[in-house]
């Protein structure tokens, strides 16, 4: 991994019972204070995060794009939902979902990684990350959802 020109803010979101709970709550957060979010995570789990997404009704409602969507939706669109982060047009916030550090992250001026609290690969796979983060010269913010009561 190559050090950026300025480190990225990263910040680890600990014990998430739910990833795909919790990024629904993280990007409705987000979008109340007008950030692009981009959400990185294998298709699968994208395809599962869209469905929720879409169940959000009114105000409440969380627009969003999915990798495979029409070229200007996906611009447009406040979060995109990507396999890769390079695929978004998007720079603000990135929230990795997946157990790898995502390709090209030095170009967000945030990334947040979220970790469940069952998942033991998970959690291995977030320290693994951490360290190589760490090492890059990041500054790295721990939240704990526990102590903060999700």
């Amino acid at each position: 991994m190559s050090m950026a020109e300025s480190p990225v803010q990263v910040a680890f979101h600990f014990n998430a019972p739910d990833k795909q709970d919790y990024a629904c709550r993280f990007i409705r957060k987000a979008l109340r204070h007008d950030a692009r979010v981009t959400v990185v995570a294998p298709m699968a789990h994208l395809r599962q995060l869209s469905t929720k997404l879409w169940k959000y009704a009114g105000h409440e409602f969380l627009a969003h794009a999915l990798q495979g969507d029409d070229a200007e939706l996906l611009a447009l669109a406040p979060v995109t939902l990507v396999e890769q982060a390079q695929a978004s047009a998007h720079r603000e916030v990135l929230l990795n979902l997946g157990l790898d550090i995502p390709l090209g992250f030095e170009a967000f001026a945030k990334v947040v990684e979220v970790v469940s609290s069952f998942d033991d690969e998970d959690r291995a796979q977030a320290r693994v990350r951490w360290r190589a983060y760490q090492g890059a010269g990041h500054a790295i913010e721990r939240h704990d959802l526990v102590l903060k009561g999700n």
